[in-house]
């Protein structure tokens, strides 16, 4: 039985597949630089590429980092891929292989150079901090559970003293400038292809706008599918979802189950 719905299956050309990367094409894991894409998912990806009618990657990280860790210019049938890095300023397209991409802004910058002593001030000095270029991104992951929600209230004064908006994860919060988001990022893209059907898959709170995106657009008269790749961090997306992943493995299967049932 499939989790698919008939406007997928119907129309496959017609259809803009929008994924999330870490924790959704990829595990999550301690070292960020080490989140490859699930090889299942790839293989998936590969078939599907030729069949719907645009398959996007939306996320948070930069763009060069998701063809690292994806390897994805080496599969003919991602020749359309299109990834909307750091959500969606960046933007690479498989068909000219070129990156659009804005400069680092100075309230950004400003971030980078002061933001080691300011850790250390807050007693935090153990974060791992990730240069993202147009954003920062602080992990905890493996040293302190607690330690994100003791930073919070410092860390938003700042980010607000800065003009920068302040993006929470899964044992991360980003700093990075306003102004774009996943909605944003999967409107342009359903303005681009004119899709029928807008499916989108993610992980966590920065996905929330792209369900917000979806489900406006569903009100608007196209065909939706929300669906969410489910942890124990992070649950918030599970009631607006019309289909539930157990992480990572079940993101694989589900987009197998797809390509073998447009190839059936």
């Amino acid at each position: 039985m499939t989790r698919w719905p008939a406007a997928v299956l119907d129309d496959p050309s017609g259809v803009l597949l929008g994924l999330d990367f870490d924790g959704t094409l990829s595990p999550i894991v301690d070292d960020p630089t080490q989140a490859y894409v699930h090889p299942r998912s790839v293989a998936a990806l590969d078939r599907l590429g030729p069949r719907l009618g645009l398959v996007a990657i939306v996320t948070g990280r930069p763009v060069d980092q998701v063809l690292e860790l994806g390897g994805f210019q080496q599969h003919t049938g991602l020749s359309g891929l299109v990834v909307c890095g750091q959500y969606g300023v960046e933007r690479w397209d498989a068909a000219t292989g070129e990156v659009v991409r804005p400069e680092r802004s100075a309230a950004v910058a400003q971030l980078v150079e002061e933001l080691p002593a300011w850790l250390d001030e807050h007693g935090a000095q153990h974060v791992r901090i990730e240069d993202k270029g147009l954003a920062v991104a602080l992990h905890t992951r493996g040293i302190d559970p607690d330690l994100l929600q003791r930073l919070d209230a410092p860390l938003r004064d700042w980010a607000h003293r800065l003009g920068l908006a302040l993006e929470p994860g899964r044992q991360v919060m980003e700093l990075r400038s306003p102004g774009s988001d996943k909605g944003d990022a999967m409107r342009h893209l359903v303005e681009r292809t004119g899709a029928r059907t807008v499916v989108y898959a993610g992980d966590d709170l920065g996905d929330l706008p792209a369900f917000d995106a979806v489900d406006a657009f569903r009100a608007e008269g196209l065909a939706g599918l929300l669906a969410c790749s489910v942890s124990p961090e992070q649950d918030a997306l599970v009631p607006r979802s019309d289909v539930v992943l157990q992480g990572p493995d079940d993101v694989a299967d589900w987009l197998t189950e797809l390509a073998d049932a447009l190839e059936a």
